[in-house]
């Protein structure tokens, strides 16, 4: 991708700026714009992060004395110490207590069709009875709870009552099975899981409630399962587990007392897949995930109470909790889908946002471009006039499907929120902004408050080059270390330079001040000296016509240091990926031209969508691919270890 010669393709208008939560933000502090705010941020973060309790009239049941405290380190800072407050109290009672009892709080659609809608008034009454359920089975504050459930209101439920208790949830990837599942409860010493019978997926049940056995069965600290009854299948339950609906109906319409916290009290433990070792348990306090989540949507986003916002994704991943924390705390309407994004077919998505008239929408790119390849038919029957913003997460674009997302889907009126960060940062790092001009798969630069630069090899920062994206102050979404492991959290983000957080992520600032993501450092291939990032060849195999996916690795060459190899999910066609190596060459240079190119039936992804290219370069290699757990596909492995056993390194193969 050309960064330097792309277009800018969007600008807001002047009144929309005015009107938008940044542009009111920057008109109450009086600064000139976006970047006048880094700036000032950046220099004093106590003064943005208490800007942005305010901002977000943040109840405190008792004031703080001190917005930041490093006296342990930059690795391991303290925000708003001496305050109390919960979570629940800003995402939940206030709206009751408030007035805003009767608005809609969330809308749930599952994959057969069932569509259920729930006040703040509905949720704060079933997320105070579960609490009331909880307590009465002997959770307390700090126990561990997983969340293993679809998306769905039941699951929104779990994650307000365990913060009213003060216990901590655990959400878990839905699609997780047995082993993958006991991994994170055992390491998290999980006291109680809350779990359902099924779900559908393509039409077809899912059995939850058999994983869930199975796990908490090798997991001793686990003495209560909660077992939702959502597909109708009335499971006998056994010694040890309790009927959900049982056990909120016992509770009656008691309202619990939300317990108030210190504002470090954990709140959230959620694991990430690393790409050595058992996973990684990244620790969030009540006042650190959601107030970066609710600040990054208000101020990139500008998501307003009105909205109905709507992200395809799972609770299990940090979006899911990322989209309930920050839409709550707004007081928007949650739409809420746990199937599939093309069943019955690939016109799912765009007919739910029609019907229930969603105004901000989220997807990764991967599905995107799987739906592109459907065709515009399924996007064109609908009417999307309702939407305002679009979002998008977990990789990096290619132009063709950012431009089909914009044109087709945004009719080319809808800015493209491109969001990247990570579960330890409790949000992004870099975003576009509903107020700023736009580029394809561009991003306009840190969220506020996140002092982030582009350092080459000495750690000096660089423009116009690739280099390692970092940040250089604390924030309060940061995580407070890994469950029960600070050497490894330090050791993942802090051991390279002094007092900077790395993040593994190669980024590019062109000369206009547009950011990219080039993908995971550890991703980068290096060719005869030059360094690439596998998107930039990505996006040139999936601008041909008869490519939908593809994922570039780099293998070991005795002469180049490392060769480069392809894989594309694309259509049957002779000779074409001897096409694509030329394709490829001639678009980068004939230095860059592939050794190999590989078609594939489907690339490994989690289930929201990132392709794994570590899992595909080692297991190409017939090297150990490391945890899988996260893969939504993992018989997409097979069919990568295949090309390897085969491979001629010389020639593409099938």
């Amino acid at each position: 991708m050309d960064f330097e010669n792309e277009p800018i393709v969007w600008r807001p208008d002047d009144e929309a700026i005015r009107a938008s939560r940044l542009g009111q933000f920057l008109q109450h502090h009086g600064l000139d714009d976006l970047q006048a705010l880094r700036d000032r941020a950046d220099r004093d973060p106590e003064w943005f992060w208490e800007a942005v309790v305010r901002m977000l009239d943040w109840p405190f049941a008792t004031p703080y004395e001190k917005v930041m405290d490093v006296s342990r380190g930059i690795q391991f800072p303290q925000f708003f110490v001496g305050g109390t407050s919960n979570l629940a109290l800003a995402a939940l009672d206030r709206h009751v207590e408030q007035g805003r009892a009767e608005k809609v709080a969330l809308v749930e659609e599952t994959e057969d069709g069932r569509i259920t809608r729930w006040t703040y008034r509905d949720l704060k009454k079933a997320a105070d009875a579960l609490a009331h359920g909880l307590e009465g089975l002997g959770v307390t504050a700090g126990d561990r709870v997983a969340v293993y459930l679809p998306m769905g209101k039941e699951a929104v439920t779990a994650m307000m009552a365990c913060a009213k208790l003060a216990a901590i949830v655990m959400p878990v990837f839905s699609g997780y099975g047995a082993s993958a599942m006991a991994t994170r409860l055992h390491d998290a010493g999980a006291k109680v899981v809350i779990t359902a019978d099924g779900f559908t997926r393509r039409g077809r049940f899912v059995p939850m409630l058999d994983t869930a056995r199975k796990a908490c069965s090798e997991v001793p600290t686990v003495d209560c399962l909660i077992v939702v009854d959502r597909a109708g299948t009335h499971p006998t339950l056994f010694e040890g587990e309790w009927d959900y609906q049982q056990i909120v109906e016992a509770a009656g319409e008691t309202p619990y007392p939300t317990r108030i916290v210190p504002s470090e009290t954990p709140l959230l433990l959620i694991y990430t897949s690393g790409t050595t070792g058992k996973p990684k348990g990244a620790i969030h306090p009540h006042l650190g995930f959601p107030l970066k989540a609710t600040q990054d949507l208000w101020h990139a986003f500008d998501l307003r109470q009105d909205d109905v916002f709507f992200w395809y994704t799972d609770m299990g991943w940090m979006m899911g909790p990322w989209m309930v924390y920050g839409g709550l705390i707004t007081g928007a309407t949650l739409m809420l889908y746990d199937g599939t994004p093309d069943f019955p077919d690939a016109g799912r998505l765009w007919d739910m946002i029609s019907r229930h008239q969603v105004t901000v929408f989220g997807i990764s790119p991967t599905a995107v471009r799987g739906l592109m390849a459907e065709g515009d038919e399924f996007v064109l029957k609908h009417d999307l006039s309702s939407l305002r913003i679009l979002g998008s997460s977990g990789e990096p674009w290619n132009p063709g499907p950012w431009r089909w997302f914009f044109d087709k889907v945004g009719g080319g009126r809808c800015p493209i929120i491109n969001y990247s960060g990570g579960t330890e940062i409790s949000g992004g790092i870099l975003s576009a902004f509903a107020t700023e001009p736009q580029k394809a798969c561009a991003f306009n630069g840190p969220l506020p408050g996140i002092a982030a630069d582009v350092v080459g090899d000495n750690g000096d920062p660089v423009r116009q080059a690739v280099g390692e994206l970092v940040i250089k102050n604390p924030w309060p979404g940061m995580t407070r270390g890994f469950w029960q492991n600070p050497d490894r959290y330090l050791d993942a983000y802090w051991s390279r330079w002094p007092d900077i957080w790395v993040h593994g992520d190669f980024a590019y600032v062109d000369a206009e001040g547009f950011w990219y993501i080039l993908g995971r450092s550890d991703d980068t291939i290096k060719v005869a000296g030059k360094r690439l990032g596998p998107a930039e060849v990505e996006s040139v195999l999936v601008s041909h016509p008869d490519v939908t996916e593809a994922a570039a690795i780099g293998v070991p060459d005795d002469v180049k240091g490392e060769s480069l190899v392809c894989f594309v999910v694309a259509r049957e066609k002779p000779g074409l990926e001897e096409e694509l190596a030329l394709y490829v060459a001639e678009h980068m240079g004939k230095a860059l031209r592939p050794q190999a190119v590989h078609r594939v039936r489907e690339l490994p992804k989690t289930r929201n969508g990132k392709v794994v290219r570590r899992v595909i370069r080692a297991s190409y290699l017939g090297e150990s691919p490391g945890d899988l757990s996260s893969l939504e596909n993992v018989d997409a492995v097979e069919w990568v270890k295949h090309t390897g056993r085969n491979q001629t390194h010389d020639k593409g193969s099938v």
